[in-house]
């Protein structure tokens, strides 16, 4: 009892370190995707991510079978097509219906895979789950977005970038939950470097510039190593608890951006932004005390 009790701790460390690493790499790469393509920003990152976990996987115990290397695989799509559908939302001005939408979906299609696949968190650990949706999405709204106009297609385009975006992401960490301890940390290196393989893949297709063509796109790099950090510690919380929890205290990573604006940048934190943080706060004592 007292190893399981040790396992779970462990997971939810992990999973928050995930999730302010997320934050920080979301606020460096959004600083820099101001001022050049987000699109480039978006490739320069999983560039990043991908260098740091190639040097990492050597060192990494375990050796990934083929099974294990296509889930890391999979996982890069989901990576993929959720940055490039984010980035999308960035481009549009739409972030403030983007954000919310995506991380809630992201969020809670992990929770139904790891539902479906028999894990049955206990009854304050769903009472946080629970309260982690409206926090997310409190978190991550923008009260002024609706009075932004951007170049999306329509009102409905935020919301169905968000989507999209969140599928992708909710993919990356169901995919991810399905690598074991034993298979080490290549599966990492695969995802990010198929996950700038989707971007571009997207881009084109949208017709959207996403070569770096000026020296500042590089410094998406650092934001990448720190994305790929994230994914590190969220493999290896999985691999110590449940992916329903997991999943959903990674997911809390808006908190951490937007405390780190407002620390930084000097940024407004609404009020509707501060009971997201409260109640953010209240999900991550429910399920380390569950």
């Amino acid at each position: 009892m007292g190893d399981r009790r040790g396992a779970d701790v462990i997971a939810v460390l992990l999973a928050l370190a995930a999730a302010l690493s997320y934050g920080f790499s979301d606020f460096f790469g959004g600083i820099v995707g101001k001022r050049v393509s987000p699109w480039s920003v978006a490739v320069t990152a999983g560039l990043g991510g991908g260098a740091l976990l190639a040097v990492l996987a050597p060192t990494g115990p375990g050796d990934p079978g083929d099974a294990d290397l296509v889930w890391g695989a999979v996982a890069g799509v989901g990576n993929g097509f959720g940055t490039a559908f984010l980035y999308r939302g960035l481009a549009s001005g739409r972030m403030g219906v983007v954000a919310p939408v995506s991380g809630v979906t992201a969020a809670v299609l992990p929770v139904i895979v790891g539902v479906l696949s028999g894990e049955r968190p206990a009854s304050l650990v769903w009472a946080g789950i629970l309260v982690a949706l409206p926090a997310i999405w409190l978190v991550a709204r923008e009260p002024t977005a609706g009075k932004v106009s951007g170049t999306g297609s329509g009102p409905g385009s935020g919301a169905a970038d968000g989507v999209l975006a969140g599928v992708g992401f909710g993919g990356l960490f169901s995919a991810l939950a399905q690598v074991p301890d034993s298979a080490g940390y290549w599966p990492l290196a695969i995802n990010q470097l198929v996950g700038v393989a989707v971007i571009v893949l997207i881009a084109t297709a949208l017709r959207t510039q996403w070569v770096p063509r000026v020296p500042i796109a590089w410094a998406g790099a650092g934001s990448g190593a720190l994305g790929g950090l994230a994914t590190l510690a969220f493999l290896v919380s999985t691999h110590h608890g449940l992916l329903t929890v997991t999943a959903v205290l990674t997911s809390l990573y808006p908190g951490a951006t937007v405390v780190l604006a407002a620390a930084v940048l000097k940024e407004h934190v609404h009020r509707t932004q501060l009971a997201g943080l409260a109640m953010c706060a209240v999900t991550v004592v429910c399920v380390a005390l569950g």
